[in-house]
């Protein structure tokens, strides 16, 4: 798939703190736009919201084995009212 530029505008300053935040994930502006316009169009929302602490990671990451868990119970749940 062919890539276009996309020009945006923004006051300095933010872009400087854009720049900064983004690298300490390892991205850059252009790869976080890319990113977060990719998951609003996947889920027809404004779709996440990322944080520089590092244990939002670690709490991401449990909160994501208790959805995964209650994914797996409600399918259950779903396959037996089904019966």
């Amino acid at each position: 798939m062919a890539n276009i530029n996309v020009t945006i505008r923004m006051e300095e300053q933010l872009k400087k703190q854009a720049d900064e935040l983004f690298a300490d994930f390892g991205l850059t502006l252009s790869s976080a736009i890319t990113m977060f316009a990719k998951q609003a169009v996947r889920e027809q929302r404004i779709p996440f919201e990322i944080t520089r602490k590092d244990t939002t990671y670690a709490s991401n990451i449990a909160l994501n084995e208790v959805s995964e868990k209650l994914i797996e119970q409600n399918i259950e749940a779903y396959k037996e009212l089904a019966k």
